[in-house]
């Protein structure tokens, strides 16, 4: 064999093993994660109902990525704190974000946010989805979506509703029935839902619109009393409770809880926390617990989420303009 020829065929060899070692190596190195905590930050104080989600997964993703899986509750700034936080993160997999409805309502709502809503965040999967349930104080006495317009018609900004912070599902939600009613209702924005709800079971407001999953206990002990659920059909959850939709024909909103990571992270992290997630979330004991308070799980594909967001976005724009809604 000639040098030239040796040397070609010497250059072509290396490089083929070279090409076939590299994606071993990378997978070597992705294979050793996770190689110490993982936090999932969560935009809600503890007690609400995200906040809830977010430990039965973290407590799940504990058991089988082999480290522990820390929850980051960070509360306030109408969910813009917890996901610029989540944005910047070193994109390793360390840190996830439970994003919520809020997470595609502030796209629509806020102008000049700190992150880009698509661009900067590599989906995971949708965990969860359940219509939100329009509850009240017994002081209130009110116990339908009818009477509470007919009691908001009495008494014009005397009703007054608590909400998870500006631009949350709950505080849409209202603002869209008072758009659609032409009632005013004042608004009086927590940190969280956890504290909202507190407060609202105590009679220092009269009423707000949120998750099942951390109002109906409450509703069934007595000491709140569930108005109506904003999805267009009833809830399989409770039977019993009508929908906003009854009253207002074509009312809808829903609450979802999705897992992102920051953009960049390797894909075979993505995969393997993908696959991770979807297995926890279609497990029959995490199946039930979330539709024992109301949601439906879903678990879909990176490329189904990012689709779902971008039509979330779409929709909410499209709410923000015709009911004229704008923030606090």
């Amino acid at each position: 064999m000639k040098r030239f020829e040796f040397f070609a065929a010497l250059a072509l060899f290396s490089s083929t093993v070279i090409a076939t070692a590299a994606p071993d190596r990378v997978l070597a190195a992705d294979a050793k994660y996770p190689q110490h905590s993982v936090r999932m930050i969560v935009p809600y104080p503890p007690g609400g109902a995200g906040d809830i989600v977010g430990r039965m997964l973290s407590a799940r993703l504990t058991e089988t990525l082999g480290q522990q899986v820390v929850v980051d509750n960070r509360g306030g700034g109408g969910q813009v704190i917890a996901t610029q936080l989540s944005a910047i993160a070193p994109p390793d997999g360390h840190t996830l974000f439970l994003a919520s409805a809020t997470h595609s309502v502030n796209a629509a709502v806020r102008k000049n946010l700190p992150y880009d809503t698509l661009k900067d965040f590599a989906p995971i999967t949708l965990v969860a989805q359940s219509p939100l349930v329009f509850v009240a104080n017994q002081s209130l006495g009110v116990g339908s979506i009818k009477e509470l317009i007919a009691a908001a018609r009495a008494k014009p900004g005397r009703i007054n509703y608590a909400s998870s912070g500006p631009g949350t599902g709950g505080h849409m939600s209202v603002e869209l029935l008072k758009s659609m009613s032409g009632v005013d209702l004042v608004h009086i924005p927590y940190k969280g839902a956890g504290p909202a709800l507190t407060d609202v079971i105590a009679g220092q407001v009269h009423m707000m619109c949120t998750s099942p999953l951390a109002a109906m206990p409450h509703v069934k002990s007595g000491k709140l009393r569930a108005l109506a659920m904003t999805g267009l059909k009833r809830s399989s959850f409770a039977p019993d409770v009508p929908t906003v939709a009854e009253t207002l024909p074509g009312f809808e909103t829903t609450l979802w809880y999705a897992v992102l990571a920051p953009a960049g992270t390797a894909q075979s992290i993505v995969r393997r926390l993908h696959d991770d997630t979807v297995k926890i979330v279609r497990s029959k004991d995490f199946t039930q617990q979330l539709e024992s308070q109301g949601a439906e799980p879903v678990g879909n594909s990176p490329q189904e989420l990012q689709k779902f967001i971008q039509a979330e976005m779409a929709q909410w724009t499209r709410v923000v303009k015709q009911a004229k809604i704008t923030l606090d």
